[in-house]
């Protein structure tokens, strides 16, 4: 029976929002996220290392996030230690956050962007594995297909779990992202390389702090070992999925398009160009990033309308 094995209290260092996280959880295609609550945040996700499927529930209570474990067996003191840190995280809370604002004063652009999303981090998949499997999912196809394929390899491979007894799936363990064999959507190339990705898993050869903390060009290229993971990919997974704080891909051309239109210019700027005005925003160069292409959506529902996948 799952139960609620343990509890966590984090306090953020500098602003933040749960309820700016759910929004754009809600909005974001591949999480397929909808609150069963107002406030709330539950999910389930593989615990890395361990690869033990639990479920969370997430709320805010003034400035401090407190989580609940829910799993059918007991957390151990070290399981659950590993829980918070990765909701740390997932909910980009393993970050100072004190200095945001300071590149808000220094850039009004970004400040703007704050003040209109308050409190909203980035919100990184439940592991960089997740997202390196989202990154083969999606190749060549609409981001609205590739949901439905990653939706469908959770019902299909996925653990259950109750919270408060409402069942949400997890996506597959590696171990049973393994035994993939197929499936509407799913390509024989797609297929090999889930599966090489989840063996990589199972033998934790990359885990979300050692990218961390690798040189950044160096973690890069790291995951351009995996089967399928260009650089585009491999942004997307240290990113989204370790959940570097710092970096802008300014090779990516949705980045340009939220800076010319957050900016006001003519034309969207070449690489050259967005490194130095990125550089501005160091060290949240990922943070204001999140914000200026959560604002072009927003403005523009260029994601919804093209259905393209995206970082």
């Amino acid at each position: 029976m799952t139960e609620a094995r343990g509890s966590f209290a984090i306090e953020p260092r500098g602003a933040f929002s749960l309820e700016s996280c759910i929004r754009f959880l809600e909005g974001f295609t591949p999480a397929g996220y909808a609150a069963d609550s107002p406030g709330t945040l539950d999910f389930a996700f593989a615990l890395e290392g361990s690869w033990r499927v639990v479920g969370l529930r997430v709320e805010q209570v003034g400035t401090v996030v407190r989580g609940r474990v829910f799993t059918e067996h007991p957390v151990r003191r070290a399981e659950l230690s590993a829980v918070r840190a990765q909701v740390e995280r997932i909910l980009s809370l393993d970050v100072d956050g004190r200095a945001f604002d300071e590149v808000g004063a220094r850039d009004p652009v970004i400040g703007t962007a704050q003040a209109r999303y308050p409190g909203l981090r980035p919100v990184c998949f439940w592991s960089w594995y997740e997202a390196a499997a989202w990154a083969i999912i999606g190749q060549r196809m609409r981001m609205s297909q590739a949901a439905v394929v990653k939706q469908r390899l959770s019902a299909e491979l996925g653990e259950t779990v109750l919270i408060d007894g409402v069942a949400h799936q997890a996506f597959p363990a590696p171990a049973a992202l393994a035994t993939l064999t197929g499936g509407p959507g799913l390509t024989g190339a797609k297929v090999e390389r889930l599966r090489a990705l989840a063996e990589a898993a199972r033998h934790n050869v990359f885990d979300s702090a050692s990218l961390r903390a690798l040189p950044r060009e160096e973690a890069l290229e790291l995951l351009q070992t995996l089967p399928g993971v260009g650089p585009f990919s491999a942004e997307l997974i240290l990113l989204r999925g370790a959940g570097d704080p710092d970096h802008a891909p300014v090779h990516e051309g949705r980045l340009a398009k939220a800076i010319a239109h957050a900016y006001r210019l003519d034309a969207a700027p070449d690489a050259g160009s967005l490194a130095e005005l990125t550089a501005g925003w160091a060290p949240y160069r990922t943070w204001a990033t999140l914000l200026l292409r959560v604002q072009l959506e927003d403005d523009t529902h260029e994601i919804a309308n093209a259905g393209r996948p995206v970082a």
